[in-house]
């Protein structure tokens, strides 16, 4: 499975972002996607999954300020990221739970104070 991610940029504290993740065969095939951050000089965090059920998860830190979603038609999960704090400040990936862990490139999101 091939992912693409989109949709980074810079914001300022408070704005708004919405990464978007395309993957190249049906999501409905995959167990879960989900998106990971790497902030410079920090380990990578999980931030968030969807599950084929559509259960989902979120780290604690974005709890009520992010939301997941899947589009099955269209083969892309999002993550709407809003309030947004300078610690957001990362690079996101977009991976996918299969018979394999799949990675897509990251996206840079920066937030200025």
């Amino acid at each position: 499975v091939q992912l693409q991610a989109s949709g980074g940029g810079l914001v300022q504290a408070g704005g708004s972002l919405r990464l978007s993740c395309a993957a190249s065969r049906s999501i409905v095939s995959l167990n879960a996607i989900g998106w990971y951050r790497q902030a410079p000089g920090k380990q990578r965090e999980l931030v968030a999954t969807i599950s084929l059920g559509g259960s989902t998860y979120y780290a604690d830190s974005v709890k009520g300020r992010f939301a997941i979603s899947g589009d099955n038609a269209k083969n892309t999960v999002d993550l709407h990221m809003s309030s947004l704090k300078p610690e957001d400040t990362a690079i996101y990936y977009c991976t996918a739970w299969g018979v394999a862990q799949y990675w897509g490139q990251g996206t840079q999101v920066t937030v200025s104070s």
